[in-house]
């Protein structure tokens, strides 16, 4: 019984959320900071899902919508919807970047043990972006794999747009 509450305790933290009425989570020490919607500022030349940068302090953050990057339709923000700030690495540098999602449900530890790796889920995915899925006592969550979401050439434009951006205001 002791044995089992210090791995419940030490279970991996994730942030939990909805995109389409799906739960997914990601890993709590990818997020950088969560908010809500602000104005963001479009950028041309950019893929759908890009839907421009926003200023976060004097750091201009390149914004993805996952619905548009999950190949799902748009939908107009609302008072749920939220960012998700995230650090990923790419060519030995960290890139912040927000994940805009329908609402942020709550932070969840799930232990290594009720973490299960499929290779395929019927979900509205695809499933390289998944890292596993994990059965909780919220719900069935989709964890996903922030570094996989995008491809490489997708995170070298989000790098892009951000240092564009930055130029363009120098």
């Amino acid at each position: 019984m002791e044995m089992t509450k210090r791995k419940l305790l030490n279970g991996a933290r994730f942030l939990s959320f909805t995109v389409d009425n799906e739960n997914y989570c990601i890993d709590i020490l990818k997020v950088k900071e969560l908010m809500g919607m602000t104005t963001i500022t479009p950028l041309p030349r950019t893929p759908q899902f890009i839907r421009g940068v926003i200023n976060l302090r004097g750091q201009i953050i390149p914004i993805i919508d996952l619905r548009l990057k999950f190949g799902l339709s748009f939908q107009e923000y609302t008072k749920r919807t939220c960012i998700i700030v995230v650090e990923v690495s790419y060519e030995g540098e960290n890139i912040l970047m927000g994940l805009v999602v329908d609402a942020i449900q709550e932070v969840v530890s799930i232990p290594e043990e009720k973490m299960s790796k499929i290779p395929y889920i019927n979900a509205k995915i695809r499933s390289e972006y998944i890292k596993g899925i994990a059965d909780t006592p919220e719900g069935m969550k989709i964890i996903l794999d922030v570094l996989k979401v995008l491809s490489d050439e997708e995170l070298a434009a989000v790098k892009d747009s951000a240092v564009v951006r930055v130029e363009a205001k120098v």
